[in-house]
């Protein structure tokens, strides 16, 4: 029973048994859905035995039933936007993935060796899986914190994990975020901007975003860290963007965000937006503000609809967002990055 069932659960994900042939590996990377198998979940996982680098990856959705398909991958990153198929018809969609060690954070744990994927979803239907090397792929790299990395726990997640699903083929991000870093640690410790250094490419986007432990940094120290990112990052031919952190959700009683806590003033009285907005200006970098952005967002939901892009509820926590958070806030800056034309139009979704 347990063989006949795994067995029709393989043939209705892989949308009907017709299409197996397509599942078969194909090329010295064992491309194809036969690297896939149905987990318990209702979702395929698929390992492919692959080196360090960016890869494309094409999947085709659909079978002869209606589907629902959504990819993710790697460290809980979300690779591909849940996509509706009808009954009989199928589409093809790419991404790039960037397949790193370790897979997530930093300074976190190693992951798996290669590449992994999630084929889930409503209702996940999937007839083709092929993996390509794509060494010429851009990378869009980012500098952060707790607030931007691949968490590899849930229901904690980064907005640097929901930030794939708005990239075509062609592009891929490498979240370099690690919990806990300040501008301080960030530049002191080899694992993490000597290895973003070491790995940008001329052209490359680097998004920066280090505030929230930056609790005792001083102005002078906060800007002078920030600078020498921004220096770096140019000497090695990428181009630096300045991002303001994402705000706490902390409310006064007249229903505003307008305070420290909130908004990111250290115990020090420094104010970290106001200090990235300025060297911005001075520097001649881009400017994200997502400070404005996820402040107005939280204010038009209120006290109450707010908890829902934090976790409030789950671990009384207003700093660290959750899967619905993430995935607003990346929206957020991709809408920044198509606006300020941070990377071609092509390249977003």
């Amino acid at each position: 029973m347990r063989k006949t069932a795994l067995l029709a659960a393989t043939a209705t994900l892989l949308g009907t048994l017709a299409a197996a042939p397509a599942a078969h590996a194909d090329g010295p990377f064992g491309q194809g859905l036969d690297h896939c198998a149905p987990t318990d979940a209702g979702t395929l996982a698929c390992h492919f035995d692959v080196a360090p680098g960016t890869y494309d990856v094409t999947v085709t959705l659909g079978g002869e039933t209606a589907g629902s398909t959504a990819v993710g991958g790697e460290t809980r990153r979300a690779l591909l936007a849940e996509t509706a198929t009808a009954a009989g018809r199928t589409v093809r969609r790419s991404f790039t993935v960037d397949v790193r060690e370790p897979e997530g954070e930093p300074t976190g744990p190693a992951g798996t060796p290669g590449l992994d994927l999630v084929l889930g979803g409503a209702a996940p239907r999937v007839t083709a899986l092929r993996i390509t090397p794509a060494p010429a792929a851009r990378r869009l790299f980012l500098v952060g914190d707790s607030t931007v990395c691949d968490q590899p726990g849930d229901p904690y997640t980064g907005w640097g994990q929901q930030l794939p699903v708005h990239l075509k083929r062609g592009v891929a991000v490498a979240n370099h975020a690690d919990s806990g870093e300040s501008t301080v640690t960030f530049l002191a410790n080899p694992a993490l901007f000597d290895t973003v250094e070491a790995a940008i490419r001329p052209g490359d986007p680097v998004l920066i975003q280090l505030a929230h432990n930056d609790k005792q940094t001083d102005a002078a120290t906060y800007r002078a860290n920030l600078t020498a990112l921004v220096e770096r990052v140019r000497a090695a031919g990428g181009e630096p963007v300045l991002v303001t952190p994402v705000v706490r959700r902390w409310f006064n009683a007249d229903g505003t965000l307008d305070n420290g806590t909130a908004l990111l003033v250290n115990g020090l009285g420094v104010d970290h937006p106001a200090e990235v907005r300025a060297l911005a200006g001075s520097l001649g970098t881009p400017l994200i503000d997502l400070t404005a952005l996820t402040k107005a967002r939280v204010e038009q939901l209120g006290p109450e609809a707010s908890k829902a892009l934090y976790l409030t509820a789950e671990k009384r926590d207003n700093t660290h967002t959750s899967v619905r958070g993430a995935t607003e806030y990346a929206a957020l800056v991709a809408g920044e990055l198509r606006a300020r034309r941070i990377l071609p139009e092509p390249l977003l979704r």
